[in-house]
């Protein structure tokens, strides 16, 4: 009940003219900029200080006091100095104590300490009450006009009055407070900044690995195969064939690791009969980075366009045209048009350009600002119709590219089969997957299942 009312509370502006006066201990750059951003917003610093001597950093409007003197003038102080500076609070244990103690340290990195470093101050100084907030807020982010992807202001504390004064003013600030409960969770607020792009980490590994892999196997197979067997340099296939091999190569096959996971999970529910039952952490983990797995296929598949759009201008293919021509030209010959090969050649770039579109279409909408603005039904159509519709024509795209090399003996180099088949094996085995899970005798079961139903309702604890 407390908490649903503070979280009601939180989202309701304070509407009072008059702002208190509030104590920052240290002169440091993220004390300034708060000084900064809280006298434009109406409020009256005061800093506590070693030196009580004024510089040209400090606002103009804001007073450099020593420590203890700054503190008795103001209810709430905010500590922007690093842990192991707090011991000289132990002296001023008497004129904090009942005060509003806003730690906003962070650390070099993730728990570092056996405790917090709110519940260290707490328990440096027992008689103040302790709020964690502003360690996830840069000091640029404040000069700059808090940015929106700095807006978020992780709250803690356990007692409520002094965490809602501290809310009060994130919300003046122009920020919004999230409350994350009792100081027990400082050190997962903590911790938070300290993580270096925490669901990026798969996507990113893997991307790089399978990269790594499809570049070598090209490379062995389009330059050194060559260069073994033919004495043919190619060693310039480096610099843009390859690289245009391995990126839509790398795009379609993160693209289909997106929709994975879902027809894995769907193909467990359906085993287990019930949807009360955890899947495996390594799975819980993937569907958790599916949107930035989407996020760096997509990449891929940009690059993979700008390397086609240089292809015209390109010498080696300039080379291939002209000597072409001559060719025809010496043998007074003309060949004639292939309609077969025309088909094949429009269809192809019309169906990279249409899976190329929706790719973009999809990479919009897993934007916050553009997600926050439709609804889960709309989020839904875009991310799983759409998306698989994509898969479909970026498969189709391959599938019509690449066909020809799947019965052409002179593909297969040292037994190994052409690269853009080992891309198709990833989509092609979730579209049928998928096609078979849309079957009424088990998408009526899967859909009853994800509304409640159990098979065996034992599994439900």
């Amino acid at each position: 009940m407390t908490k649903n009312s503070s979280n009601t509370m939180a989202l309701t502006p304070n509407t009072s003219n008059k702002k208190e006066t509030v104590c920052i201990f240290g002169t440091g750059d993220f004390g300034r900029a708060l000084a900064h951003k809280m006298i434009q917003s109406g409020y009256r610093v005061v800093f506590g200080s070693r030196s009580t001597q004024t510089s040209s950093l400090i606002p103009k409007d804001a007073e450099v006091l020593s420590h203890a003197e700054a503190a008795q003038k103001a209810a709430i102080i905010i500590i922007a100095i690093q842990r192991q500076h707090y011991n000289f609070l132990t002296s001023l244990a008497e004129i904090l104590r009942g005060k509003v103690l806003v730690d906003i340290s962070n650390n070099l990195k993730i728990n570092q300490y056996p405790e917090s470093n709110a519940e260290y101050l707490a328990q440096l100084v027992p008689g103040a009450k302790v709020v964690k907030a502003f360690n996830t807020v840069s000091a640029w982010a404040l000069q700059s006009g808090t940015l929106d992807a700095s807006r978020q202001v992780f709250v803690c504390g356990d007692d409520m009055e002094a965490k809602q004064m501290v809310m009060d003013i994130v919300r003046a600030l122009g920020l919004t407070p999230l409350d994350q409960g009792s100081l027990l969770a400082a050190q997962e607020i903590e911790n938070y900044p300290l993580q270096l792009f925490p669901m990026w980490k798969f996507p990113i590994f893997l991307s790089l690995s399978l990269t790594a892999f499809f570049f070598f196997y090209c490379l062995a197979l389009d330059v050194i195969y060559p260069y073994v067997y033919e004495k043919k340099d190619f060693s310039f296939f480096i610099a843009i064939s390859i690289p245009n091999k391995v990126c839509p190569i790398l795009a379609l096959i993160l693209l289909a690791l997106v929709y994975l996971p879902g027809v894995l999970a769907a193909i467990i529910q359906l085993y287990r009969g019930t949807k009360y039952r955890r899947f495996p952490d390594w799975l819980d983990k993937w569907m958790l980075c599916r949107k930035q797995l989407g996020l760096v296929a997509l990449a891929f598949a940009s690059v993979h366009v700008l390397y086609t759009l240089v292809i015209p201008i390109r010498s080696f293919v300039r080379w291939r045209v002209s000597s072409y021509t001559i060719s025809q030209a010496l043998n007074n010959k003309t060949a004639p048009l292939d309609n077969t090969n025309a088909w094949l050649s429009d269809s192809y770039l019309a169906l990279g350009i249409l899976g190329f579109f929706l790719f973009v279409l999809l990479g919009i909408t897993s934007l916050p600002s553009v997600s926050n603005n439709v609804n889960w039904r709309e989020f839904r159509f875009v991310q799983s119709k759409l998306g698989y519709l994509t898969l479909i024509l970026c498969t189709a795209h391959t599938l019509v590219y690449g066909g020809k090399w799947f019965l052409n003996p002179s593909s297969y180099k040292w037994y190994l089969p052409h690269a853009y088949m080992l891309s198709l094996i990833v989509p092609c085995t979730v579209l049928v997957v998928k096609f078979v899970l849309i079957f009424p005798c088990l998408d009526k079961p899967l859909t009853q299942i994800r509304q409640g139903w159990e098979r065996n309702p034992q599994y439900s604890e």
